[in-house]
């Protein structure tokens, strides 16, 4: 899976009503990667962590507890590309998102959840990026 890819398996299984925390979005994620490959399920992974750690900045989450700023960058992602995009250009973008607590959880968990549907096994995985907050040390120098 390539970062275009991803992008437009956000965009396809984005719900069209409310979807407040992303929990359909998430399902839907899931459900979609639990039918194709592994390949595709380490790919979403990687580029979903990559795309959280870009947000992992000090101009974004500076007075947020660790899981509250993992889970509003997870809303970013979960908005779409073009969402994001503007976020990463803007770092005031951001703001509702925090102020709000706007949250995504469950788009962390889909790799997980599809792995396991997928294998029948647990993942114990490791991504290339770390998506835990403040681990981008560029980001909060």
């Amino acid at each position: 899976m390539d970062e275009d890819s991803f992008w437009q398996l956000i965009e396809e299984c984005r719900p069209v009503g409310d979807d407040p925390d992303a929990d359909l979005l998430a399902d839907a994620l899931t459900a979609r990667l639990s039918r194709g490959h592994l390949s595709e399920i380490t790919g979403f992974a990687e580029i979903l962590s990559h795309a959280l750690y870009r947000l992992d900045r000090r101009e974004f989450g500076a007075d947020l507890s660790g899981d509250a700023f993992l889970y509003t960058r997870a809303a970013v992602v979960a908005e779409g590309r073009a969402v994001y995009e503007r976020v990463l250009a803007d770092p005031a973008l951001f703001a509702p998102y925090a102020g709000d607590l706007v949250w995504a959880e469950a788009l962390l968990y889909v790799p997980d959840r599809a792995h396991e549907h997928l294998t029948g096994e647990q993942w114990d995985r490791a991504t290339r990026y770390s998506y835990e907050s403040y681990t981008n040390k560029e980001g909060w120098s």
